[in-house]
């Protein structure tokens, strides 16, 4: 049975230094739900903006006089704010509190499944810069080819729901890293995530996610980390070995497509208990 589609609304955030011009770049956008899908429970808000630097210098070649400590620091406003009770105050003084170089587009409604996948979706339309490179482009339609695969299979599992998305990794390392880890879950008190890692592109993904799990294990002794990959390891492919090795000795597990099924009927268990 196919899932109930739902009405959301969303706001792009624009950068637009100079309004006389009337030119702007999208540098993030806003994602509420309606009123009354989930009854006595406040409607779900979620803002996502810009944070790698290469976003950040692509506007600077747009608009060299950019305010960039400005963007820099609207991600970790709106993440606070938003978990405020006042928040519907704040939320109708958007437009008003926001430089003048920052301004939300009119509202626009969007049918959709799922709130986190409509989210991502938003922002890879509107927001996300476009791939420079062919390579860059191949990686992107890796990863969301993963994604959605396993997005799929955790819907029919029924778990979806119970599996946070786009978890900061500065939490744990240095302030100012980039990084979002994929998924995130927990049970009986021990947090697991999940990294899409394809591997035949860019070991430096593979090294970057074993560097963040090394630093999350100094807070969360028990934290398990999987990398969801594109293929199964070979083991005549000496990159194939050098990621596996690296990811063993930080103990991550590799979960190619074919084990992802598995791995979703495991966390039912777990994440229903």
């Amino acid at each position: 049975m196919p899932e109930e589609r739902r009405t959301f609304r969303y706001r792009i955030l624009r950068y637009a230094p100079n309004l006389l011009r009337d030119e702007w770049v999208n540098i993030g956008l806003l994602l509420e739900e309606m009123a009354g899908i989930n009854p006595g429970a406040a409607p779900r808000r979620a803002a996502r903006l810009i944070e790698e630097d290469a976003d950040f210098a692509r506007i600077r070649r747009l608009h060299p006089g950019v305010d960039e400590r400005l963007l820099r620091g609207l991600a970790d406003e709106f993440e606070a704010r938003l978990r405020e009770p006042e928040v519907e105050i704040y939320l109708q003084k958007l437009d008003q509190t926001l430089s003048n170089a920052v301004q939300f587009s009119p509202r626009r409604a969007v049918l959709a499944t799922d709130f986190d996948a409509e989210l991502e979706r938003l922002f890879r339309d509107y927001v996300a810069r476009p791939p420079a490179r062919r390579e860059a482009g191949i990686i992107e339609h890796t990863r969301n080819w993963i994604r959605q695969r396993l997005e799929t299979i955790l819907r029919r599992h029924r778990i979806l729901e119970k599996i946070e998305r786009g978890v900061r990794a500065e939490k744990f390392t240095q302030p100012g890293d980039p990084l979002r880890i994929d998924y995130a879950y927990r049970f009986n008190g021990t947090r697991g995530y999940m990294q899409i890692v394809p591997l035949d592109r860019h070991p430096s993904q593979a090294k970057v996610l074993a560097y963040t799990a090394e630093c999350i294990r100094r807070e969360q002794t028990h934290a398990e980390f999987i990398a969801l990959t594109d293929a199964e390891p070979l083991p005549e492919n000496r990159r194939h070995q050098f990621v596996t090795q690296l990811f063993a000795a930080q103990q991550i597990r590799v979960v190619p497509p074919g084990g992802m099924e598995k791995l979703a009927a495991e966390l039912a268990v777990r994440l229903r208990a």
